[in-house]
Order: structure tokens, then C-alpha cells, then sequence
């Protein structure tokens, strides 16, 4: 299969125009029910963008692509589970592996619209649930508005990888950038690998574990980032090559989502329904998660007086490393992931968490476009969210485990934080429209 790739890879080198249109399918066959389960579309994907990275394509053109590939997928999945119903059973690549269809049914009917949202980032379900809605005859506009949703986050955390690191092997990049970036990484992968683990032994101090790891990770980055140079000036001039009038206007009504007053609103907005739904302790670990990061960023902001990138026409007062923006994101982003996850399996439990890291990570990533922010702020920040949502978890789960968040007080929770996010959204995107148009 590896020989094929590199055939398929080395085919799109000498014939360039067809790159696009490979972007599109391979996202396709990725979401297609069945088919998705034999071809290797992950592998696929990041070769391809990478391939995208290195001039092709532009990141927004790459991730459109993707999107509406995706899309059209879970499309003719949904379309092909509503018009055989169970009569799917018989076809022919299921008759062999039922497991697959039971498997995917069986988390359907038990996480229901969430089983699509996060079943889209597990390789086995992620092209049947949408067959498996459709079989089940769940209702189309409500699959739509979910698919347009998943498929989103799933573009950017499969095609943005693989684009970014074709875009830095083209681009002269400090002469330090590789080695820069492979210390950064090692350090946030052996950060995950403990989460990880650790969460997936369901072993009882799995939160002391993480944040113990996390907060080495965050020393050695605070220790290290004036060494870190040539990796913010690297990772700043490949974003800044991207920068365009329309993408400004999505970044900037992106980023408000991550002000203060903002995250500050919703936070309170979360502790105060959790309190009204009688969630005692989901409420205090949310407190302490975001309270606690608040206050440590505005701390360390002040012990190390970063000063901002130079990218600005108006650099602002404060100071910049940790990102305020990132940290706080995260931290009520993971507090969300984590209260989803409760009384869950492991797998589930992690799977809320990447989801809820999707979010944050785009916010994150709008301060570096709009040259806010160097790289290594954000990474601070969501480094000093994780450790201390990590440290949170353990203390409330000291003696007993955190219990699952009554459904009730979810169907409270989720819709108010939505709405309030989504309005300054809109807010900041019809502000910045008048701007643009006068």
C-alpha cells in the first residue's frame, strides 16, 4: 500500500494541476462509508498536504477542499444508510464484517448527535455513523447542521499538519528552526504520551500525573524561550505568508472570542448554570480551572515581560507571553471536554478532549496570524490551561471521582455558552464588514 502512495505522490509531483482534485477525493473516500475503512485516507491526506504546502495550494484553498470532500462524503454515506436501511446489511462489504456496522450502531444509538461529532476524529467510525444515521432515519436538517460542524474541525486537524510542514520545507527558515521545533516537540509529545497513558490506564492519579508533566513542560518552556528565536521567526514568517483581507476579517472575529471580557462572561455564564443545575462540584472544578489559569497568566505575563511582535500597527500595552487568549480558551474549552467525559470509556473520554481542543487551537492560531502573538506564547498558554485543568481534576478527584453532568444541565450549558459565543461573533464580523466596506 506504501508503494501505491508513493506512486500516487510522485504521479501529482510531475502533474501539479491535478493536486486539488486529489485533495477533494482523498478527503471523499476518507468520510465514504465502507471505503473509508479500506483505504488508507489519513496517510493519504497529509502526504497530499504536504505536497499542497509546498506552493500548490494556499492553506484556506487546502482546507476548502478538504471540507467540502468531507462533506460530500458523509453525504452519500447518510443518502446510502436512508435508501437501504437495514437492507445495508447485505451489501457487499458488510456481509463479511458486520462488527463494523454493529460496532458503529451500537455508539450511535447510545451518544446520538455527539457520537458524530466526536466519532469523526476515530478511524473505524468515522465513515459509517454518517451511514448510520441515515439508516436510522435521523432527521436531515439536523444532520446537516452537525456534519457542517464536524466536517470543519476535521479538515483542520487532518489537512493543516501536513500543509504546515510543506510550507516550511520550502521556505527559508532560520538556520535553527528545525532543531528549535524538534525540542518543542519532543517536550509536548512526552507531555501528551503521559495524558494519554495515563488516562487511558484509568489510572486513579491520572490528573496528578498529567499535571505533574505539564508543569515541567511549562517551566522548561519559560526557561527556554529566549532560545527559541529562530522557531517564532520561522513559525511567524510562514503564517504571515498567508495573511489575505478576507482571512483578516475571519481571524480577527475568531480571535475576540478569546478577549477577556468574553471569556470571562462565558466562564461565569458555565460556573452559574452548573450551580442552578445543582452541579456542586463540576462547578468548583470549572472555578478553580479558570480562575486559577486566569490569575496565572496575568502573574507570569508580569514576571517575564515579553514584549509583542513587531507584525502589529498598533502594538498593544500588555505584555505577551503567556497568550492571555490562548490560555484562557483553553482553559474553558478542556474544562468542557473533560465534564463531557465523565463516567465515559477512556477512548470516548480523550476523544472529548480532542474535540474540545479544536476551538482554542484556532483561536490560538488567529493571534499569531494577526502578529499578536509569537508561536511560543500560545504554546505557553495552552500548556499553562492544560496543567492547571489537569491539577483541578486531581484535587476534586482526591477522594472520589468527578461524576458525569446530568443531561439536563448540559441541554442548559450548551446552548446559552453557543449562544453567547456566537453572538460575539457575529457581532465582531458585521463590525469589521462596515469597516472593510468604508
Amino acid at each position: 500500500m506504501s508503494q501505491w502512495i508513493e506512486t500516487l505522490t510522485s504521479w501529482l509531483s510531475s502533474n501539479p494541476q491535478w493536486l486539488a482534485a486529489a485533495v477533494f477525493l482523498i478527503a471523499l473516500t476518507e468520510c465514504l462509508a465502507i471505503v473509508g475503512l479500506i483505504v488508507p485516507g489519513t496517510f493519504m491526506l497529509f502526504a497530499i498536504a504536504v505536497m499542497a504546502g509546498s506552493g500548490a495550494l494556499s492553506l484556506g484553498e487546502t482546507l476548502l477542499l478538504g471540507y467540502c470532500g468531507g462533506l460530500l462524503g458523509d453525504a452519500l454515506s447518510y443518502a446510502l444508510g436512508r435508501f437501504f436501511h437495514d437492507d445495508i446489511r447485505r451489501l457487499p462489504g458488510l456481509r463479511q464484517r458486520a462488527h463494523w456496522l454493529t460496532h458503529a450502531e451500537k455508539y450511535f444509538q447510545r451518544y446520538g448527535i455527539a457520537s458524530l461529532l466526536v466519532g469523526r476524529f476515530i478511524g473505524p467510525l468515522r465513515p459509517m455513523l454518517p451511514m448510520i444515521a441515515g439508516m436510522l432515519s435521523m432527521p436531515l436538517p439536523r444532520f446537516i447542521v452537525v456534519s457542517l460542524l464536524a466536517a470543519a474541525g476535521w479538515s483542520v486537524a487532518y489537512l493543516l499538519p501536513g500543509w504546515a510542514t510543506g510550507a516550511a520545507l520550502r521556505l527559508p527558515l532560520p538556520p535553527g528552526f528545525w532543531t528549535e521545533a524538534a525540542i518543542v516537540a519532543a517536550t509536548l509529545g512526552v507531555f501528551l504520551l503521559v495524558a494519554v497513558q495515563s488516562n487511558l490506564r484509568d489510572q486513579r492519579h491520572a490528573g496528578l500525573y498529567t499535571a505533574s508533566v505539564g508543569l515541567v513542560a511549562l517551566i522548561a518552556l519559560f526557561i527556554g524561550w529566549p532560545h527559541l528565536v529562530d522557531l517564532d521567526q520561522g513559525l511567524m514568517t510562514l503564517i504571515q505568508e498567508q495573511r489575505s483581507s478576507h482571512t483578516d476579517m475571519f481571524a480577527q472575529s475568531i480571535t475576540h472570542l478569546g478577549d477577556f471580557t468574553t471569556q470571562l462572561a462565558v466562564g461565569v455564564l458555565l460556573c452559574l448554570l452548573l450551580m442552578a443545575a445543582k452541579q456542586w462540584r463540576s462547578a468548583l472544578f470549572s472555578a478553580m480551572t479558570l480562575l486559577g489559569t486566569a490569575c496565572g497568566n496575568h502573574m507570569l505575563k508580569l514576571m517575564f515581560a515579553r514584549q509583542r511582535p513587531e507584525v502589529l500597527l498598533e502594538p498593544l500595552s500588555s505584555f505577551s507571553f503567556p497568550s492571555g487568549h490562548s490560555s484562557a480558551a483553553f482553559a474553558f474549552f478542556l474544562v468542557l471536554g473533560v465534564l463531557a467525559g465523565r463516567e465515559q470509556p477512556a477512548r470516548l473520554r480523550l476523544t472529548w478532549l480532542i474535540v474540545a481542543c479544536i476551538p482554542p487551537l484556532m483561536i490560538a492560531c488567529s493571534r499569531v496570524y494577526l502578529g499578536v502573538h509569537w508561536p511560543t506564547d500560545i504554546i505557553g498558554g495552552a500548556l499553562l490551561a492544560s496543567t492547571l485543568c489537569a491539577a483541578s481534576l486531581a484535587l476534586i478527584q482526591f477522594e472520589r471521582p468527578l461524576g458525569a453532568v446530568s443531561m439536563k444541565a448540559w441541554w442548559l450549558i450548551l446552548p446559552a455558552c453557543t449562544a453567547l459565543l456566537a453572538g460575539v461573533s457575529v457581532w465582531q464580523l458585521s463590525s469589521h464588514a462596515l469597516l472593510y466596506r468604508y
